[in-house]
């Protein structure tokens, strides 16, 4: 049987995650497993673009005719 949390609560930890706090603190406080609460703040946190996480498209060059 699995455990649903609210979204407050999860809400709550992300944010002392993100104020310092270690992931294995807040598991053996709060419950919920560290994995689960680095899924939350995965989740939470947007992607940085510039660390690669959209890859570049590279775009065929225009290519002239020779004139004729």
């Amino acid at each position: 049987m699995s455990i649903r949390y609210s979204q407050d609560f999860k809400d709550s930890l992300v944010k002392l995650h993100q104020e310092g706090r270690p992931l294995k603190s807040l598991a053996e406080e709060f419950g919920p497993s560290k994995d689960s609460i680095a899924i939350w703040v995965k989740q939470a946190t947007p992607p940085n673009h510039d660390q690669g996480s959209v890859k570049d498209v590279k775009r065929p060059q225009a290519t002239r005719e020779a004139p004729r």
